[in-house]
């Protein structure tokens, strides 16, 4: 390792992912291995998802990390476990141009730096910790020139946040549970590429871009100690909609698909309810749009569109096709019109297009939408402004991919700092 004062930097982009069959509830808590299998939909980068830069320098004095703009602590033990095992995995690195050599045995004594940012809300119940720790993992390993594959990645991100070893791959992801009690077997696999079904259509209602009262590592912790319901989803239900998910997404099955993610969310939400004391992540606002796809789905006699929550009130709505996705959007913005200061382009973010081909990129479009024709009841007047945030327009995406363009870098190559 050359003495003179350098910084080498890799900079990833790592998507954010939204489980349709639920993972709640650790084995170990430390090693953070869960209960059961879980399945997973990767959202498209363009729309959700981290950006982390990684630098290391002989002239950095300790491991220092910012998120969002924000120095942190990297003292707990999540972070801490993430950094030892990658740094144990580090590889030979040669920059000759730069006059940079990294032997193996030196990423025990080399600092980093790493500055990540969420282009969504942090601690909202959009997995913002699951892109994190995947991207923290991915662009470590790209830095440290680790010799793993994804699978084996996603064991390292896992021990972050559970939800991150989905992260580490593209479309429609299994989170298998495992058996060792090392964890060594409790990895993500894919299950098939962002292609493989590129009909379906995803709009996120934001209903609250605030911080959950209840975290998912506390509640979880709660729902193992109380909750016999979970006891039952663990061994009796989850392995069955496991294997019934899987043929769904691979015969690209919609109606079976929105039956087991809307049954697996609401069991999920049950589960919470039925712990000591009960937690509540779903809000009036949530449960209404719940009840809006319900009466949807039963008035065209095939499923349109699938829900799920995660934990905290935000629905992820998957629709089965574009123009399914465009008759979904009008809906929302009729009974979830905009407060009359917002401008409809940070109403609806994302993909964009989807208002044009919805009439709505004009002047007082939403006020001229009508009530969608095939829900006869009443599931609330027009006046529920505010109500949500803001949708996100977005698809099934791929996986982490490193950003070569120096300009999206968060540090600077010279010192190592934020930009």
């Amino acid at each position: 390792m050359a003495a003179e004062k350098w910084v080498y930097m890799v900079t990833a982009q790592t998507p954010t992912n939204i489980a349709v069959i639920k993972y709640w509830g650790k084995r170990d808590e430390v090693r953070i291995l869960p209960v059961n299998d879980s399945i997973s939909v990767t959202l498209d980068p363009d729309h959700l998802c981290t950006v982390t830069t990684v630098a290391v320098s002989p002239s950095f004095d300790r491991d220092r990390m910012w998120l969002n703009g924000k120095e942190i602590s990297l003292s707990g033990s999540r972070y801490q476990n993430c950094l030892r095992e990658i740094r144990g995995r580090g590889g030979e690195v040669e920059d000759k141009e730069k006059g940079i050599k990294i032997e193996k045995k030196d990423w025990e004594k080399l600092h980093l730096h790493i500055a990540s940012h969420n282009n969504f809300p942090t601690a909202a119940g959009l997995a913002s910790s699951a892109a994190g720790f995947a991207c923290l993992v991915f662009s470590l390993a790209k830095l440290m020139n680790v010799d793993e594959d994804a699978s084996h990645l996603s064991a390292i991100a896992r021990q972050g946040s559970g939800s991150a070893c989905r992260s580490l791959f593209g479309g429609f992801v299994k989170w298998e549970m495992g058996s060792k009690e090392d964890g060594s077997d409790s990895v993500a696999v894919q299950l098939a590429d962002e292609k493989h079904w590129n009909d379906l259509v995803i709009i996120i209602a934001v209903v609250s871009s605030r911080q959950k009262e209840t975290s998912s590592t506390s509640g979880m912790r709660e729902s193992v100690e109380t909750s016999l319901l979970l006891q039952n989803r663990a061994k009796e239900v989850v392995p069955k909609r496991i294997l019934q998910m899987e043929e769904a997404i691979k015969n690209r099955d919609f109606a079976s698909f929105t039956q087991l993610s809307c049954a697996d969310s609401n069991q999920f939400h049950a589960v919470c309810l039925d712990t000591s004391p009960p937690i509540f992540y779903m809000n009036d606002t949530s449960h209404r749009i719940i009840s809006l796809v319900e009466k949807w789905n039963r008035s065209e006699g095939t499923p349109q569109v699938a829900y799920t929550f995660d934990a905290g009130p935000n629905a992820v709505l998957i629709a089965r096709n574009r123009k399914v996705a465009v008759q979904l959007l009008q809906g929302l913005l009729y009974y979830f019109p905009p407060k009359s200061d917002t401008d409809m382009k940070s109403y609806v973010v994302g993909d964009k297009s989807i208002l044009k081909e919805a009439g709505l990129d004009g002047e007082n479009s939403v006020e001229n939408l009508q009530p969608p024709p095939e829900i006869k009841d009443n599931i609330g007047s027009q006046d529920q402004k505010g109500e949500v945030s803001y949708f996100i327009c977005t698809k099934p995406g791929r996986g982490p991919v490193v950003l070569p363009d120096q300009t999206q870098a968060l540090l600077d190559p010279e010192t190592g700092l934020p930009k």
